[in-house]
Parts: C-alpha cells; structure tokens; sequence
C-alpha cells in the first residue's frame, strides 16, 4: 500500500484549562480512502480535526500531511492540501453571491482571469450549484448553502477533504443530494458523523475515537455489526435500521 497521505503518530493535545483531549492517537489514511470518524460527544473528534491543518498543534506526538509534518513552517501547503467544510456553513459563506464566496479562497492564492473563473466554475457544477452563482448565499436553503460550504473548499483543490456533520440539519432530500455528491468526488475524505447509516453508505472503513483514543479501527459493516461496541460508545443505529451488507461502501 502506498504511504498515508494523513498519518497521526501518538498525537496527544491538552487544552490550556487542562483538559486532556486526545492521548496518543494513532491514525493513517491513505490516498483515496473515504473513512467515517464515529464517536460520541466530547470524545475529542473536533479537536482531532482542528491539527490536521495546524489551527492546533498536538502538546506530543506529530501529524504529517502527504509526508510533511503540520508546523508553523509548512502551514501555507498544508493549509492548501486539507480543506474542512464545517458543520454550520454560515461560519464559510459571508461574501455578496454564491461566485463571490467561491471564488474567494483561490484569489487569494493568486488565481485570476479565465482559471479562476474555471476553478469557480467546475468546482460549483461539483456541487450542482452553477446556476445559483449569482445568488446571495443567505437567500438559499440549508442544504443549498452547504453545497456552496463544499464547493468553496473544493475550489482550493485540497488533497483530503474533512467534513464536520455533512448529513445534520438536512431534510431527506438534501441529505441524499449531499450523498451523492460526496460519492462522486474523487477524493481522500475524513468525515465526522453521528449519521452511522451515512458512514456506512458513504465510508469503507470507520473508526471511533471514544475519550481522546481509537478503540476500533475496521471496515464500517462490521464495525456497525458489533452492537455491544457501538452501545459502549453511545452510538445508535436508527430505530428500525437493517443492516445490510449490500448497503455497505465497498
């Protein structure tokens, strides 16, 4: 197998009142790999993600992004390989229009004319947003407005995108849009989730982070098949929910 493009080796991270959040976690994704981050709340799976583009730095242990360690040094490609699309998308949309906000993060980094237009473009069409470009994020719906959140990350053209609740908040129909547009992408995905059906439909492989550690690593069927691990680390399947294997990412 190829070299993890995300790799956390004993990562531990206290926070300055003393709260001891993560304690040496272990975690390697390669290329291509699409997991699911399970835990309960509180389990330390924001600040697991807040180190993988240097907004933390871990107190112990090392986070390598495509080879290179998350430092103060390396910040600017870091930063431009992990996009994070964060669970309120109002916290990533505040410019006039949907082309705005989009166009924001790439010219920034210099891209002007016909590639930033480009860039804009097919990363909104990822989405199924083109034709809204010229619409004010705040006259969209919930839905709509996180489909901009991603394609405002997309536009950065990162390497691994991470993604905080894609699935909360979302009526039916939204929540399959934003399935299918994340089975689509071709491209390393973290994604923390409560949505275990959305884990299993969306994710190979899922771990769970329970009080600041990984207690389970495996592919995401089985991991759901083990009722009395997911009852431990206060996950639920929906009421009424079959698990199918023929439902499971392969």
């Amino acid at each position: 197998m190829s070299d993890p493009v995300l790799e956390l080796n004993r990562v531990a991270y206290a926070y300055p009142d003393g709260h001891q959040a993560l304690f040496g976690v272990d975690l390697h994704v390669h290329r291509g790999e699409k997991i699911a981050l399970l835990g309960p709340n509180g389990a330390g799976k924001t600040t697991l993600v807040l180190h993988l583009n240097g907004i933390l730095f871990p107190g112990a242990g090392e986070v390598r992004i495509a080879g290179m360690p998350v430092n103060q040094e390396n910040i600017k490609q870091i930063r431009s390989k992990v996009g994070i699309v964060f669970q309120d998308p109002d916290d990533q949309l505040f410019m006039p229009t949907v082309r705005d906000d989009v166009a924001f993060g790439p010219s920034n980094m210099g891209v002007v004319g016909d590639a930033l237009t480009e860039t804009v473009n097919s990363s909104l069409a990822a989405v199924g947003m083109l034709e809204f470009a010229h619409r004010s994020p705040q006259h969209l719906s919930f839905g709509q407005r996180r489909r901009v959140a991603i394609a405002t990350v997309l536009a950065m053209q990162p390497e691994i995108l991470v993604l905080d609740e894609p699935s909360s908040n979302l009526d039916p129909a939204a929540r399959r849009e934003i399935a299918e547009i994340l089975d689509s992408l071709d491209i390393t995905m973290l994604m923390v989730t409560h949505d275990l059906p959305y884990a299993l439909e969306l994710c190979s492989r899922s771990v769970i982070l329970s009080s600041g550690t990984i207690v389970a690593d495996r592919s995401t069927y089985e991991l759901l098949s083990d009722e009395a691990l997911i009852k431990q680390h206060r996950l639920e399947l929906p009421f009424g929910f079959k698990l199918d294997p023929s439902l499971a990412k392969k």
